[in-house]
């Protein structure tokens, strides 16, 4: 290998690197590839990939003391790359794992078995902030509540794959995944013709598909919900209203009725909306019912939920398994309502509202990781190794006020791949959000959103504290060559 390559170490398990210092099975056209280039030409390349940032207008937004900010998309030219055949046993666990969540909202707002049996405690839901009562007794099309999710995986240093968590509200990020193939495709088209490479750029098909199966309506009237311009997540906002046909409106564009439907202010009038994409938490999504100060919402819209006068995804209530104590609960949920095994393991988790797992968390928080029940952009948390005295000793009153609020999880070693810092190769920590669909039918993206802790020895890797990305390729290398499903091979084909 060429010089970049001498002082290339990972401190645990390397997505393209192996133990002896060759290139992984389905790494090697790519690694290849780079060898090929000079320091110039890498140079070059990862230039012509921020250029194609810029003119696409990719951005993303940091909120801090000095107000709104944004920025441009960070992406790393090095690709994650993840064998075929392992990825096909990755997507079939995402799919075990939402159709058992979606089957524990349901009945958490119906029957509620699981809690009459004793599996997940009753008090754990009764007091969490996002069980909503006011979805008692609702079962939305295909009883599905939870219609897109992202799944955060991780990587342990034995080369084991977990579900970090799961993430049910308001997921972001997909666009990003879709675009880093684009600007990929521009900045090195050469290795795109040299690597079986599966596609991404299907999910929006599949989104507006999941949408509309949530409506009766022949040709319903799809709209994405957005809370603004200043949401760190708008560019994505527009970007999947465009890419699926639908409307982009804020709660203001929107009205409910006498007649119990939802209407979109237009020029000519009012037009009905079938199905609403929202992208706004629960409790700002109808001010009559939740939060009243809310100007985001929509007066009425619950009702007409209700009512089953328009579709809501993610339906509201579907939070209530967005939380990192349910997370822990997730194994059993599986057993329960598919009386299978769960085919991803979740991170071991101590819960603090437990008495003897508290005090172990609290004796080990310089090693642990902890992470408030419901936060997310890696807020309120810590990891134990890299933490101050000071900050043990405020996690510790946090944790001793509200139990209930908190887990503890082992800090893992996060898998690394290649990451270009100043023109050499170093091995940075990442994980991996795919994002599961689910309505009529049921589909994952073949990879997903990588992302990359750019400091050396970090496991934050967040684009609002630092964070950037790469894209994800799921190669058919000579050993993996599965069947392609109908909407891969239709991709590959056009």
């Amino acid at each position: 290998m060429p010089d970049r390559w001498k002082h290339y170490e990972s401190p645990g398990f390397d997505e393209l690197i192996s133990d002896d210092g060759a290139p992984r099975n389905a790494a090697q056209h790519l690694i290849n590839w780079l060898n090929e280039l000079s320091d110039a030409d890498l140079s070059h390349r990862q230039r012509a990939a921020q250029l194609a940032i810029e003119q696409m207008g990719i951005t993303f937004t940091v909120y801090s003391d000095k107000g709104n900010i944004d920025r441009e998309w960070p992406l790393d030219i090095v690709p994650r790359v993840i064998d075929a055949l392992e990825w096909g046993k990755i997507e079939a666990g995402l799919q075990q794992r939402l159709r058992a969540l979606n089957l524990f909202i349901n009945d958490l707002y119906n029957d509620q078995a699981i809690l009459k049996d004793n599996i997940v405690p009753r008090e754990l839901i009764e007091s969490s902030s996002n069980f909503r009562p006011e979805c008692l007794g609702m079962t939305p099309a295909h009883g599905v509540w939870a219609h897109i999710c992202g799944s955060d995986l991780v990587r342990g240093d034995d080369g084991t794959v977990y579900v970090l968590e799961d993430n049910l509200r308001v997921p972001s990020g997909v666009s990003y995944m879709i675009e880093n193939r684009e600007v990929m495709k521009r900045a090195m088209p050469e290795v795109f013709r040299q690597c079986h490479i599966l596609p991404v750029d299907n999910y929006t098909e599949n989104l507006q598909y999941m949408l509309s199966s949530l409506s009766e309506e022949k040709d319903p009237c799809l709209v994405v919900l957005t809370p603004g311009v200043f949401n760190s997540a708008y560019f994505e906002h527009t970007f999947l209203a465009q890419e699926i046909g639908a409307e982009l409106v804020e709660g203001r564009d929107l009205v409910v009725r006498d007649d119990g439907y939802v209407y979109m202010r237009i020029v000519g009038g009012l037009k009905r909306v079938d199905v609403i994409y929202r992208r706004v938490d629960d409790a700002f999504i109808d001010p009559e019912c939740f939060n009243p100060d809310s100007t985001l919402g929509v007066s009425g819209l619950m009702k007409a939920w209700r009512s089953g006068k328009v579709a809501i995804a993610n339906a509201p209530g579907a939070g209530v398994a967005d939380d990192k104590v349910i997370y822990s609960y997730v194994p059993d949920i599986v057993r329960y309502y598919l009386n299978e095994e769960p085919l991803i393991e979740n991170v071991p988790t101590y819960r603090c509202e437990n008495e003897e797992e508290r005090q172990y968390v609290l004796d080990n928080l310089a090693s642990l990781v902890v992470k408030p029940a419901n936060e997310s952009g890696g807020y309120g948390m810590l990891i134990g190794p890299q933490s101050t005295a000071e900050e043990q000793a405020e996690m510790a009153e946090n944790i001793r006020t509200n139990p209930r609020n908190y887990i503890g999880q082992p800090t893992l070693t996060l898998s690394t791949a290649p990451t270009i810092c100043e023109g050499q190769f170093k091995a940075r920590h990442l994980d991996l959000r795919p994002f599961v669909l689910q309505g009529e039918e049921l589909t994952v993206t073949t990879g997903g959103l990588t992302r990359v802790a750019m400091v050396e020895g970090s496991l934050v890797v967040n684009s609002s504290q630092g964070g950037g990305s790469k894209d994800t390729w799921v190669v058919r290398s000579n050993t993996a060559n599965p069947p392609l499903n109908d909407s891969q091979r239709q991709t590959q084909e056009q």
